[in-house]
């Protein structure tokens, strides 16, 4: 923490560095030291999209998850459980990204409340309360406890003490709480429209959001904190279809995706045969489509699969093994999908008892997540009624007999790719509600399975308290709180 403020707080000493008599000619027009929240909260939408939604803890999660298997580089130590998930250096990029996007939240925050410079910008402040909440859970379920209480206060505290999970999650459903109440209210400023690159600036789509986000964090409590109500009350005040969805289109934005732009400069990913097992046994179709050969493979014709876990097999090559079919230059990065969403009310549901509704949500999940795809499928077809059909010759059996792993099965595989640092945390929590056999991985060494992340080496090495939480820390052997640990 006391490299990523001392970083911060170089922007906000260069404002008092000039003489007093030279304050004029000093300003510099091009290098304002104050600007509007409409312009902070673009690159805070972005940046949260395309470096924390999608970025190194997406990937690590993906291999972590057996959604891919790492097999060059980095992604092959971390395949191989061998350095990767244990260095602190592994995930500090998103490390250092999340606390610079917490900042910037916390600076919109500060102008739009009360005795702010932009008091009563009520929607601006609900869009950086949901933004905030999504950045400091998703650091939180990464890491488990974390500086945040005493966080983002450059020149003032430099080597902030770590909070509790428990805490940081009560500040979590209070920031998003606060959102859904402030973007109801009426506001005289103008609305972000194109400063907002996902909705517009539509205070009602961030309400939904922030509505979304509160049903996925209270079900990621279950295990310690259930409010299966709550988590159904927050889903039905959020999205009613996929349009309503939070993701950004990389081609309103221009650039490639994340997965697209990791395949291009690293290509550290091969296609897992332990996912593929599994749509093979369920009979998915999909089983058909989420991979192609690689590019640059000498044989064209046929496409292979990598093990996890195996270094005979997978080595450090590349060009051998085929590659995901999803990865496309659109493909967006996702806060809260649709049909996660739905997977989470099917989730409720079924563990309330309430199996016709779980159906039903179950249902919708499973067609939205093939139409997530479309285009991995063949152009003339019918994907709605492939998933239909899926749907009623082998979900639904499947459904009747266990409804619970069924949901949690289909959720797994539809969070294949942009969205697999949530099926990471699933597993996780069914592991700590005794459940873990639902979604079940083929790692030969399961002992080795990382129960979380490191913390960032640019403040491993510079803050004591992280560094000594770093020490006391085994990936290996202590879960985060939510998942029945106590770090």
């Amino acid at each position: 923490m006391k490299n990523i403020l001392s970083k911060i707080l170089v922007v906000v000493l260069i404002a008092f560095t000039s003489c007093e008599d030279m304050d004029d000619i000093n300003v510099n027009p091009n290098n304002p030291t104050d600007v509007s929240s409409s312009l902070i909260i673009t690159d805070l939408i972005v940046s949260t999209s395309f470096r924390v939604a999608s970025g190194d803890y997406n990937y690590y999660a993906s291999v972590y998850a057996e959604h891919n298997v790492g097999i060059y580089n980095q992604f092959y130590t971390a395949e191989v459980r061998t350095t990767g998930p244990q260095v602190a250096a592994t995930y500090n990029n998103t490390w250092e990204a999340l606390y610079t996007n917490l900042y910037n939240a916390q600076v919109i925050i500060d102008k739009c409340s009360e005795e702010g410079s932009e008091a009563g910008n009520f929607h601006t402040l609900g869009i950086a309360q949901t933004i905030a909440a999504f950045n400091l859970a998703t650091l939180t379920d990464g890491v488990g406890d974390a500086p945040w209480s005493e966080a983002l206060q450059p020149g003032q505290i430099f080597n902030p003490v770590l909070d509790k999970q428990e805490d940081i999650y009560n500040d979590i459903i209070g920031l998003l709480d606060a959102a859904v109440a402030n973007l109801a209210k009426e506001t005289e400023y103008p609305s972000l429209d194109k400063q907002d690159p996902i909705f517009g600036g539509d205070a009602d789509s961030w309400a939904k959001t922030a509505n979304a986000l509160l049903a996925r964090y209270k079900l990621r409590l279950h295990a310690v904190k259930p409010d299966l109500n709550g988590v159904l009350a927050n889903a039905e005040a959020g999205f009613s279809s996929a349009g309503e969805e939070c993701k950004l289109d990389y081609n309103t934005i221009g650039g490639k995706s994340p997965f697209q732009a990791f395949f291009d400069d690293r290509d550290y990913y091969g296609a897992s045969k332990s996912l593929h097992d599994k749509l093979i046994a369920l009979s998915d179709p999909r089983a058909d489509v989420l991979w192609k050969v690689h590019p640059e493979a000498e044989d064209q014709d046929n496409i292979v699969f990598a093990k996890s876990g195996d270094p005979d097999q997978v080595g450090q090559v590349q060009n051998l093994f085929s590659v995901s079919a999803v990865t496309s230059q659109d493909a967006p990065s996702f806060l809260i999908s649709y049909h996660e969403l739905e997977f989470i009310k099917a989730e409720a549901f079924a563990r309330k008892d309430m199996d016709t509704e779980a159906e039903e949500a179950l249902k919708n999940a499973i067609i939205a997540s093939f139409e997530k795809i479309a285009y991995v499928f063949d152009e003339d077809d019918d994907v709605e009624q492939i998933a239909e059909d899926y749907f009623t010759n082998q979900v639904k059996p499947r459904f009747d007999a266990n409804p619970l792993s069924e949901v949690m099965i289909q959720k797994y595989i539809a969070l294949f790719e942009e969205e697999a640092f949530q099926a990471y945390c699933d597993i996780r929590r069914l592991k700590a509600l005794g459940e873990g056999d639902i979604i079940s991985l083929s790692h030969p060494e399961a002992s080795k399975f990382p129960l979380r992340y490191t913390y960032g080496s640019s403040d491993v090495t510079t803050n004591k308290n992280i560094e000594n939480a770093y020490a006391d820390v085994d990936v290996f052997v202590d879960n985060v709180w939510w998942a029945g640990g106590s770090k």
